[in-house]
């Protein structure tokens, strides 16, 4: 093996350092300021897109936040608005239950009324009845009828009674 040879071990040396200077340079000089310019490049729009994506975000944040303050102050208006009109609702029915208070009073006054002359009517009827029936029994037990006058304090006396 000619790389174990101990006469040619320095020349192959010499070359081997001869070309990875060559290399080593070439790269430092030529390759390495490239691969640099583009690391840095890359660097610089990572960090932008970094920076637009917070910005994004916090210009999404802002809008989430607009939008969750518009829903609540929608929300309040709607209950506000739902109160008022439970609140309208509830004088509407106040006013209407008044006045229906007010027409049914004033029915069961003139029903009571009308109830009033009709148990008047009734009992003067009933009294008138049974003064002729008492009359018409008095007549039968004794043969002699009474005088209506008499019949009737006798009827109204009995009914008093009861």
């Amino acid at each position: 093996m000619p790389q174990f040879d101990f006469a040619s071990f320095v020349p192959q040396l010499f070359w081997l350092t001869a070309f990875f200077a060559i290399l080593y340079f070439g790269i430092v000089r030529f390759t390495l300021p490239k691969l640099g310019r583009v690391m840095t490049a890359r660097e610089d729009q990572v960090t932008g897109d970094i920076a637009t994506a917070e910005s994004a975000k916090a210009e999404a944040d802002g809008i989430q936040a607009a939008y969750d303050a518009g829903i609540a102050e929608a929300r309040e208006r709607a209950r506000a608005t739902l109160a008022d009109s439970k609140a309208e609702a509830g004088r509407s029915i106040e006013t209407r239950l008044a006045v229906a208070g007010e027409e049914v009073d004033t029915r069961l006054k003139a029903a009571e009324s009308a109830l009033e002359q009709a148990r008047a009517k009734a009992m003067t009827s009933i009294e008138t009845i049974a003064a002729e029936a008492s009359a018409d029994i008095v007549e039968r037990f004794t043969g002699k009828r009474p005088t209506p006058a008499a019949a009737a304090k006798a009827a109204k006396a009995a009914i008093a009674a009861h």
